[in-house]
């Protein structure tokens, strides 16, 4: 049988109300515990901290080893690791004086395992997590081989062996489903394989799991540490599929719950993040820059959310600025994989069609190596993107085909109104007048009903004259002052091409001067 002493396991009313002396350790373990998972994280600090002490007092090594993890463990979800290190030094200290063998020494190969991890090194963190595991499994501990198990699926992950490590995740979350392990463990597993699931961009899985978590918190309300975090989540499934008013809802609650008491800065910052993009895509953006500015305070960039605030404020030069200084930073995948969706619309509104297609490569590169129908639907919108601004709208139709499906498949109506647009640009450069009206009406309809006002306003604006994507480019570069040797070679196309297309406009919009084209471009929020 699993070891089951573990204070985690005690009705939360019964522990706080409990009278007993503060010198029993085993009280003051379940003290501890009880305001862990209650949120009041510098009491259950001191309280581990004398649980620890009382064991040692009465010379039992291996419980003071026990409260020594758990201390160390919640100072780890808090972020504060410096704290969590020396615990562990303290702990491990302690326990090369127990002789014998101990399912301690697997708690304490954890820690060391999640240090290596974040060092860079998932290959050899899971090999001591998997020592661990193998501890947890000799001493029938539920929790340690739970949460080893967790732990190595995320090292696999790491290594690029998703399918692998996704098999470990579900393996260890069947063990919380059947209350095999502590609420602690519980929570702490919940929360890493939603992460995982953003981490791999599983956003059907990611859905799964962050539901089963919002049940598993509604049937414990005393219990606030892993809600904030179990919130943003839910935010961003809600925004995915079209619910962005419980988005919005969810999204403020995160924030507010995480804000008290404060938990990892990166928590917070993304569920500040979260808020921000919403008020972004609602056309709402004094708030929507106040909450990337705020989010900044906890994240060291909002990615990539504010360069498209400013592209959304018809500052282009800012928006490429930001979005190029993201890229040159990015290093991790994950971060990289979001920023290039946004780097694509941005370059190709700032006439770097070349730039652009680099990133839609690299992006349609990334989701070739993971099974993600998010990845799938973004590279084929960006790669559809490009090719109507290289005047190939017949090859573009494909590409926006498998994105509108992709899109579908994830229930996700915004991303699908988005290709839509295109897909009607695409018709229209192919004279298909009937697809493209029929593509923009159900565009039209689900921009209405999510309160997509930006989106909106270029639908609205949209010049009815049937200017190309090329064209359209031009015409902005033109409205920028630029000459056409100018336009040319920003374009990477020849001076003679530049000059039939300045015609094109001319013609379609009845002007006759560079002056006049410029005002058009003003007047269509085109620059």
């Amino acid at each position: 049988m699993p070891w089951r002493s573990d204070p985690f396991n005690v009705n939360l009313e019964t522990r706080r109300s409990a009278e007993v002396p503060l010198v029993d350790p085993v009280t003051l373990e379940q003290q501890a515990a009880t305001a862990y998972l209650e949120g009041r994280d510098a009491e259950s600090a001191d309280l581990w901290s004398q649980a620890h002490h009382e064991w040692l007092r009465q010379g039992n090594t291996e419980r003071a080893v026990r409260s020594a993890f758990w201390q160390l463990f919640g100072l780890l979800q808090r972020g504060e690791h410096a704290r969590a290190t020396g615990w562990l030094a303290r702990a491990q200290r302690l326990l090369e004086t127990i002789p014998h063998d101990c399912v301690e020494r697997g708690y304490l190969l954890f820690p060391v395992g999640l240090q290596t991890i974040f060092a860079g090194d998932p290959a050899r963190a899971h090999d001591t997590l998997a020592e661990a595991a193998a501890i947890g499994e000799r001493f029938h501990d539920a929790d340690l081989v739970t949460l080893a198990r967790n732990a190595q699926g995320r090292a696999l992950i790491r290594c690029g062996q998703v399918a692998e490590g996704i098999r470990l995740l579900d393996e260890a979350m069947t063990a919380v489903e059947a209350g095999e392990v502590c609420a602690a463990t519980a929570g702490d597993v919940y929360c890493s394989m939603i992460e995982a699931c953003h981490e791999t961009f599983d956003m059907h899985r990611a859905y799964e799991w962050t539901s089963a978590l919002s049940r598993w918190c509604e049937a414990q309300p005393s219990l606030v540490a892993y809600r904030g975090q179990c919130l943003t989540r839910r935010a961003e499934m809600h925004q995915l599929r079209g619910a962005w008013e419980a988005a919005a809802q969810d999204a403020e609650a995160a924030a507010d719950r995480l804000s008290n008491p404060p938990p990892p800065q990166r928590a917070v910052g993304a569920a500040l993040y979260q808020r921000a993009e919403l008020h972004r895509l609602r056309g709402e953006f004094d708030r929507a820059e106040a909450l990337y500015r705020e989010a900044g305070r906890w994240i060291s960039k909002p990615h990539p959310g504010l360069a498209l605030l400013r592209l959304a404020q018809h500052q282009v030069d800012a928006a490429l600025g930001i979005i190029r200084a993201q890229l040159g930073e990015a290093r991790d995948v994950t971060v990289r994989t979001r920023i290039l969706a946004a780097a694509v619309e941005i370059q190709l509104v700032a006439g770097d069609v070349a730039a652009a297609r680099a990133a839609a490569n690299e992006l349609s590169g990334i989701a070739a190596r993971t099974p993600s129908p998010l990845l799938q639907a973004e590279a084929a919108y960006a790669e559809a993107a490009v090719l109507l601004a290289e005047d190939q709208p017949a090859d573009a139709v494909p590409a926006l085909r498998r994105s509108i499906a992709a899109w579908q498949q994830l229930d996700a109506p915004y991303g699908a109104a988005r290709a839509g647009v295109l897909a009607a640009e695409a018709a229209r450069r192919l004279n298909d007048e009937g697809t493209a009206r029929a593509e923009l009406a159900a565009a039209q309809a689900i921009f209405e009903r999510l309160g997509a006002r930006p989106d909106l306003a270029k639908l609205r604006a949209e010049p009815k004259e049937g200017l190309t994507a090329r064209e359209l480019q031009v015409l902005r570069l033109v409205a920028q002052g630029l000459t056409n040797k100018a336009i040319a070679e920003k374009l990477f196309i020849s001076e003679k091409t530049v000059a039939r297309h300045v015609a094109n406009i001319f013609m379609k919009l009845g002007i006759s001067s560079r002056a006049a084209a410029a005002a058009y471009a003003f007047q269509h929020s085109l620059v």
